[in-house]
């Protein structure tokens, strides 16, 4: 509280000491406060809100605030009836104070939040005794730390039947974290919903996103940078938030882990002026952060890059970046926004998402007019993406023309080089690898499968689970000439599985070809290949 913000309370309690006929003493200059604990329990002090502030032999002078009832201080006469009782206006600020010093707060202990203890009992205990204990802002600042640090892609908030249940997602996969009361919950919701510009109250789906910096009680300040998702449960809402890296030096290529080979691809792909390029994939495969990584490639004063996004995730300098609203009472979408854009006479335009037939359609047609347009697109391979948008645009020659690469990736955990195991493949695992490798292009060595030895995840004291960080398996359709020959003559009779077949024939590596060579490499492990590729 600021200084006028006290004084001017000290006098408002005078005057209403005044007007009750009560002593008032401003303890705001009081230069020594003795403490008497022995005459009253706190849990009297704090519910009677009546405090003693001098005591001697045959003499008792309590504090009272203006809530303080006249019944209250009648008992109290009749409880030391053996001395005189006084007593004096105090400020409810000047109550607080006193109470600091009879019930002195606990010192909040920020528990570190370590891999290796994630999901054990004492530590969900620890952590969620420390969410009790703090300020709603540094709850969410708190957990925003944390997972961070723990390089956590999402914070997960949900409420259960007795309790809110928070989880990180690590690597791609959830640990516990904390169970909390609803109480705490509601507190935690309130404080994510005002910071997001979201309703606690609104049982409809819900966007928003936190840039800001939360000066914590510890005095320490904390970046929370977060696009908040949330849904209306059975048990109350339920929030994810996904965290965003704010150093633009981690969106570059060089970041990516692309091979070589994909390298070039990419890099001769963006070199050129026009065209689309699709980032494919599921929510959480890294879509965004490869087109980022691409914008920030090209970023360079000679050219004219704008984006538009449903939010705007990071900002970079030199980009003009466009936030669209596509829900909400103003809703805007892509493609009016495309339209818009295009007249600004941009080289590089980046459309969030493809969502519908009539952004699919503009994007194609900017592409095919001297901009190179990027975009992601919800697809669960490059062969299915092409399936998907001909079913949203229908048959339209611009269609394959307007495309220049398309990019599907999905994420697994990378293995930890310092506790992984090798093993030699059983019969079964070994037959499902060959079979795999029988389908890799004929321009493609095959590997070595003699004497094979794979790698699962091994523990260590500081990695219990054996995984450290993320791998993307990717495959690059690079619409070349041939290809586009070949998927032109039969788009419209091609099932999802034929339209692979022929870009496997023309070079393309599937994601399970590229999952095939970083097992052998020993990147990643079987278990984990097949629980994301199936």
């Amino acid at each position: 509280m600021s200084q006028d913000a006290r004084r001017d309370e000290e006098q408002s309690t005078q005057r209403r000491g005044r007007i009750l006929g009560l002593t008032y003493t401003d303890t705001s200059t009081a230069t020594a406060k003795p403490i008497y604990k022995d005459i009253l329990p706190l849990a009297d002090m704090y519910k009677l809100r009546i405090i003693p502030v001098a005591v001697s032999k045959s003499n008792i002078t309590f504090g009272i605030t203006t809530t303080t009832s006249q019944q209250t201080m009648n008992n109290l006469r009749m409880r030391f009836a053996d001395q005189r009782i006084g007593y004096v206006l105090i400020s409810d600020t000047g109550f607080r104070d006193y109470m600091k010093l009879y019930d002195p707060p606990k010192q909040v202990v920020y528990q570190d939040i370590s891999l290796q203890q994630t999901g054990q009992a004492d530590l969900i205990a620890k952590v969620s005794a420390t969410l009790d204990q703090v300020r709603a802002a540094d709850m969410l600042a708190y957990l925003t730390e944390q997972a961070h640090k723990l390089k956590s892609s999402d914070i997960h908030i949900e409420n259960q039947r007795a309790s809110v249940r928070i989880r990180f997602r690590i690597d791609g996969v959830l640990h516990p974290i904390a169970n909390i009361s609803h109480e705490r919950g509601r507190m935690l919701m309130s404080a994510v919903a005002s910071a997001a510009n979201v309703s606690t109250n609104s049982t409809e789906p819900q966007q928003g996103h936190i840039a800001q910096k939360v000066h914590m009680a510890t005095g320490e300040d904390v970046d929370v940078n977060l696009r908040v998702e949330t849904v209306s449960a059975i048990n109350g809402m339920d929030v994810v938030m996904r965290l965003f890296n704010m150093q633009a030096d981690m969106y570059v290529l060089d970041k990516l882990g692309l091979t070589k080979e994909e390298r070039e691809v990419v890099e001769g792909i963006i070199r050129k002026p026009n065209g689309l390029v699709l980032a494919v994939g599921p929510t959480g495969s890294g879509k965004t952060t490869t087109l980022y990584s691409i914008l920030n490639t090209l970023n360079n004063a000679e050219r004219k890059i704008i984006t538009i996004e449903d939010p705007v995730e990071y900002q970079f300098e030199g980009i003009t970046q466009v936030s669209v609203r596509t829900s909400g009472s103003e809703q805007h979408n892509f493609a009016d926004q495309l339209r818009a854009v295009l007249r600004l006479d941009p080289d590089i335009v980046m459309v969030g998402e493809i969502r519908d037939g009539d952004t699919a359609k503009t994007a194609m047609q900017a592409s095919l007019t001297g901009h190179l347009v990027l975009s992601t697109f919800h697809a669960g391979s490059a062969a299915a993406s092409l399936t998907r948008l001909m079913g949203i645009i229908g048959e339209n020659p611009l269609f394959m023309s307007a495309i220049r690469l398309i990019m599907a990736q999905r994420l697994v955990r990378r293995l930890d080089d310092a506790s992984k195991q090798a093993y030699m493949p059983d019969p079964v695992l070994l037959k499902r690898l060959e079979a795999i490798a029988d389908t890799l292009p004929a321009a493609v060595a095959r590997p070595n499968f003699t004497n094979l030895k794979l790698y699962g995840p091994g523990k260590s004291a500081d990695n219990p689970f054996g995984y450290a960080g993320q791998v993307a398996l990717r495959e690059q359709m690079v619409m070349t000439d041939s290809l586009r020959m070949k998927l032109q003559e039969k788009i419209t009779n091609l099932s999802t599985q034929a339209i692979e077949d022929i870009a496997v024939e023309n070079g393309m590596l599937t994601m399970l070809h590229n999952a095939l060579f970083r097992l052998v490499a020993g990147e990643t492990s079987a278990a984990e290949v097949f629980r994301v590729l199936g």
